[in-house]
C-alpha cells in the first residue's frame, strides 16, 4: 500500500514537471484549443503556414494595455509580408480575463483588429496559460509557419527586429522591369 502511494506521488511529480516545462526557442509550440470571443472553438494549428504572435494578456493588465498600440502597429506593418517560413503575420491573443465584457471592451478600445481572440474566462488558470507556463503578463511567443517558437517575450522594437530577421529575402530579379 505504501509503495503504491510513493509510486503515485513520483508519477504525479514527473507529470507536473513535464507539463510545467519552460518553452524555449526551437521548441514546437503546443497547440491551443479555446473558444474565440464569438464562441466558436479555435485551434492555434489552424494558423499553420503563418508567422504568429501568441500574446497572453488581460484587460486589467496595465503593461499589456500599454504594449497593445505597438502590437497593433506591427500587425498592420507585417500582416501581408512573406517570411522564410510563413506567409503573412497574425496574432493569437489569449485573454486571462475573468469577465467577457471587460475583455470585449479592451479589444475595442485598443483596436485589436485581428480575428483571433481566445480565452476561457478562468484568469491565471486559463488552460493555454497553464500549458505555456505563463507566470506573468504580457507574455508572448513568436512562432513560424511550422509552429516552431522563434522568439519569446518580444516587445515592440524586439518583435519588429525578429520579424525583419524572419522576412523572406527579395530577389533582385523578382521586380518587374
Amino acid at each position: 500500500m505504501k509503495s503504491k502511494l510513493i509510486i503515485t506521488v513520483i508519477i504525479s511529480i514527473i507529470t507536473f514537471n513535464i507539463h510545467a516545462q519552460e518553452l524555449k526557442a526551437g521548441d514546437k509550440a503546443p497547440d491551443i484549443v479555446q473558444n474565440l470571443i464569438t464562441g466558436e472553438e479555435f485551434q492555434l494549428s489552424e494558423l499553420k503556414g503563418q508567422m504568429v504572435l501568441i500574446d497572453f494578456w488581460a484587460s486589467w493588465c496595465k503593461p499589456c494595455r500599454k504594449e497593445n498600440p505597438h502590437i497593433v502597429e506591427i500587425y498592420h506593418k507585417y500582416k501581408d509580408e512573406s517570411f522564410k517560413n510563413g506567409e503573412g503575420f497574425t496574432i493569437l491573443s489569449v485573454s486571462l480575463d475573468f469577465k467577457k465584457e471587460m475583455w470585449e471592451k479592451a479589444i475595442i478600445d485598443d483596436s485589436l483588429e485581428w480575428p483571433y481572440h481566445v480565452g476561457d474566462l478562468k484568469g491565471w488558470k486559463n488552460a493555454a496559460a497553464v500549458k505555456y507556463n505563463v507566470k506573468s503578463i504580457p507574455q508572448s511567443f513568436l512562432i513560424d509557419g511550422d509552429g516552431i517558437i522563434v522568439g519569446l517575450n518580444l516587445r515592440a522594437e524586439d518583435l519588429e527586429k525578429q520579424l525583419k530577421k524572419q522576412l523572406k529575402k527579395k530577389s533582385l530579379f523578382s521586380s518587374k522591369i
